[in-house]
This record gives structure tokens, sequence and C-alpha cells, in this order.
């Protein structure tokens, strides 16, 4: 069978709604990126993708609450402690909170993410997020992005308004972070446990992972059954149909503000998927409500 027919018929398998084998996967991974083969991928991603949201894409935002040297010490983060990028702790108020992720839903964000570093106080996440759940409108979906919890601190985040969670096993887990994959799989279960909605990546993605790291973490984020899996980009995806306005705290970004720094606003979001040619979702997200 000839390399272009072969590709073909895995991304048609994928187009079909059939699972990939490890093989097959590692064969898109392994697929050049300038050639016919990688323009298929290209297209079927955009298709797939379409099916997927029903021909819509959606921009989530996200609030930071907090700055700080973290503990965690994953080496890709700027909130490390080791990499020395912010040595002082830095929190907004809950008033703060309130405006920043008021500002996100008039601008049209579809969800709205409240994120705080791993050793954050989750009691006063939670606290907090039930001032910005009061503030917001009922139908705006609410996801949490913090540090592993238990199966208790999982119930809590329910009760607090959130719909779902933000959570990933990164690529290099337990080898450029503290945490281990275990862990992180253990925080999925008691989301999952506790009625919460998971959305994932593959993420941070680099020249530095393996193809045999890229698929086995694309094969555990499918295996969690997410409502979205993407992957974050340190080189360009093909297909996106979710992109994310931030404001405040950012831990890819190495100022407290990562407002018109490497944050994007929620109109910036959807003008890049409006020169991408997709239709915007209005009001709350689809991907949460599944």
């Amino acid at each position: 069978m000839g390399y272009s027919i072969l590709i073909r018929e895995i991304l048609q398998k994928a187009l079909d709604g059939a699972s990939l084998s490890r093989e097959e996967i590692t064969s898109l991974f392994r697929v050049p990126l300038f050639s016919e083969e990688s323009a298929m991928m290209l297209a079927a991603s955009r298709r797939k993708s379409e099916h997927a949201g029903n021909g819509l894409a959606e921009v989530h935002a996200q609030v930071g609450l907090n700055i700080a040297p973290c503990p965690r010490n994953c080496s890709f983060c700027s909130f490390a402690a080791k990499n020395k990028v912010f040595t002082e702790r830095v929190e907004i108020s809950a008033e703060e909170a309130v405006a920043k992720a008021k500002q996100l839903e008039g601008d049209g964000a579809n969800a709205v993410y409240i994120m705080s570093t791993a050793d954050y106080s989750f009691e006063k996440f939670v606290n907090i997020s039930r001032e910005i759940r009061k503030s917001l409108r009922p139908e705006t979906v609410l996801v949490a992005n913090i540090g592993d919890f238990t199966r208790e601190q999982a119930k809590k985040l329910k009760d607090t308004g959130f719909v779902g969670i933000y959570h990933a096993v990164r690529l290099g887990e337990g080898r450029d972070t503290t945490i281990p994959v275990n862990k992180r799989l253990m925080t999925f279960k008691n989301a999952r446990e506790a009625g919460l909605s998971l959305g994932t990546c593959v993420e941070p993605v680099g020249n530095e992972h393996s193809i045999e790291e890229l698929v086995e973490k694309t094969i555990i984020t499918r295996d969690a059954k997410p409502v979205y899996s993407g992957a974050a980009r340190r080189i360009p995806a093909a297909g996106a149909n979710l992109l994310w306005a931030e404001a405040g705290a950012n831990p890819r970004d190495t100022e407290k503000e990562t407002e018109g720094k490497r944050g994007m606003t929620v109109k910036e979001c959807i003008k890049v998927f409006e020169e991408a040619e997709w239709h915007v979702l209005q009001g709350p997200s689809k991907f949460y409500g599944a």
C-alpha cells in the first residue's frame, strides 16, 4: 500500500469516528511537515473539529488569581520557584477577580476559567469563586484551573458552581515536574465522580518531546473522555476551534498582568477565528454543556 493511501485511510478512519491504534497515531506523528500527507491531515483536522463543534468555534477566558514562586517546579512554567521569574507572592482581591470575570463575560467569552497556582489556598479559591459565580449570569459556564485535588474538594468545586475543570497530564510529567502521573489521573477521577466535566490538552508541545511521548499523552487524553482535548502550542496546531483569552497571571508569561502582553482579549480571539473562517458561538459553552 502506498504511503499516501495509508495516511488517507487512517484519517478517514478517524473521521468516521473509529478509535485509532497506537501504531496509527504514531504514523500520523511521523508525517513530514511540508508534504501532501501533512496537507491532508490539516484538512481532516478541520473537518473533525467542525463536526465535533457543529461548525462553531469557542473562546474561553481565564482569570489568574495569583502569582507566586510555585514549589511544584514544573520546568516549563514561569511560576516555578526554580525558574526565578516571579520571586514575590501577589494575589488579586475578590473584587478585582469579580471585575475581571464580568469584563470577560461581557466581552463574549463562552466560558470563564478561574486559575491559581498549585499551592494557592483551596478555601480562598472557593470563597473567591463563590463571589464570582454570584456576579455572573446563571448560564455563564465557570471552569476551575487549579492544582490536584481530593474527592471531597471536587465535590466542593461542584457545589461552588463550577461546571468543569481544566486539567492535564503534561508532557514530561514526573520528569520535568515533581507531580506523579498517577496523581494527575486521580484528579481526573475525582472530578468525574463529582460530576465535573474535564477539558484537557496535550501540552506543552515542543521539539524536545519524542513521538513516543506525544502518542502516549494523546492516548491518555483520549482515555480520559474529556469534553475537548487540544494542544498547547509551542508549535502551530491545525483544526483548533477553542482559544483562551486571559487576564491576570499566566504561567506562560513573565509579566504580572498578561493582558496586553502574551494574553489575548476575547475580541482578539474572536478576530483570529473570523480570519480562519470560523463562526464563533454566541452564549454559554456547548463543550461543558455536553
